[in-house]
């Protein structure tokens, strides 16, 4: 995944403009430093040479003077320096590996150094690369890459005396380094780099900025929903009142209901006595007339003839079920038979039409 990483990220460098892909670089910057009729050449990987060579026969600060301003724009704690030998001093062969070998690939030069090349193992510097080119199946191209010793050493011996350190020995490929490292493991020079510590630090601050506002975040939700929860209770005890209120107006609704049904249903007492009056022979009187709740109407009183009084009262539409009630007793006084009857409202809203009756209840 990192080399996928950066081999994504230089394909994306390579298109934006020159000015741009410095500045969108980062990490390392690789310059390449070469040897040609004794003058010195210095330009960045990547770039066709910009600067002015100089002579290697110049005093050591002026040389590294010329170098700093070959190399001007190159901060110096990503600069990178690679030596770059000519090619008509270096061996190249390609070789056919195992798949094993992936991870090993220097070891394995060592030993193939005797076979690929007439060179002794301890003659030259070398390195080895892989190739993306097709190889047969469960094997790897390889390439691997030798110079003399002797023409290395001597190249560093003088560039040691001028005050140069240099990170790596390599081959220019058209105007960027090939990529492999000639110089063994303990040639190498080791980098501290300064901004670790601030970058550890900005890390740190970061993720401690992240959680912060995560916690700020799930801060805010939680007074959101606390703010939610109070207003749902607001909006619960509201409904509760309205459903209250309802059922206030449910009740005083069906109590004026029962009302208005009861006072329609119900016969005005005052209808009920002129019904009576008109119905009543003039040899009959009412001594008591009671009416309760349940439209239960009590008729008591006297008459010369008290039994034909079930039939009278039996075509009113106000009352029904008119019955005597107890035994029909003579009065000695009046001479007048003495009755009690009972009857029962009727429910009918109807109304009987007034007739011209001329009795009247006593």
């Amino acid at each position: 995944m990192p080399a996928f990483m950066a081999w994504w990220g230089g394909q994306l460098r390579a298109l934006l403009p020159v000015r741009w892909q410095a500045f969108f670089s980062g990490g390392n910057v690789w310059c390449l430093l070469h040897h040609e009729s004794g003058q010195w050449h210095a330009r960045r990987s990547g770039q066709p040479q910009n600067a002015a060579p100089w002579s290697d026969t110049l005093d050591a600060p002026e040389q590294q003077a010329m170098l700093g301003a070959a190399l001007a724009g190159v901060d110096r704690q990503d600069l990178r320096l690679a030596l770059c030998l000519p090619p008509e001093g270096v061996l190249r062969r390609r070789l056919l590996l195992p798949e094993a070998a992936r991870d090993n690939l220097r070891q394995i030069g060592a030993f193939e150094m005797d076979r690929q090349t007439p060179f002794r193992l301890d003659q030259v510097y070398y390195d080895l690369r892989p190739l993306r080119g097709a190889a047969p199946a469960g094997r790897i191209a390889a390439e691997l890459i030798a110079a003399p010793r002797a023409l290395v050493d001597a190249r560093l011996e003088h560039l040691r005396n001028a005050g140069i350190v240099i990170d790596a020995v390599d081959l220019c490929e058209g105007d960027a380094r090939l990529g492999v490292n000639l110089l063994p493991p303990d040639m190498v020079r080791a980098h501290r780099d300064p901004r670790r510590r601030l970058n550890l630090a900005l890390a740190a601050a970061a993720l401690m900025l992240l959680l912060l506002c995560l916690g700020q975040w799930l801060h805010n939700r939680e007074e959101a929903l606390a703010a939610m929860q109070a207003q749902v209770e607001d909006m619960r005890g509201d409904a509760q009142k309205i459903s209250n209120l309802r059922k206030q107006l449910e009740e005083s609704t069906g109590a004026a209901g029962f009302l208005a049904r009861r006072k329609t249903d119900s016969v005005a007492v005052v209808d009920v006595l002129q019904d009576l009056t008109a119905r009543i022979p003039d040899d009959t009187w009412l001594e008591r007339f009671t009416v309760d709740s349940s439209g239960r109407v009590g008729l008591q009183g006297q008459s010369a003839k008290a039994a034909p009084l079930i039939d009278v009262l039996q075509s009113s539409k106000l009352i029904t079920g008119a019955n005597f009630q107890g035994v029909i007793q003579r009065d000695p006084a009046t001479n007048k038979e003495r009755f009690y009857m009972d009857a029962q409202l009727r429910t009918s809203n109807a109304k009987p039409a007034a007739n011209g009756g001329t009795g009247a209840a006593q």
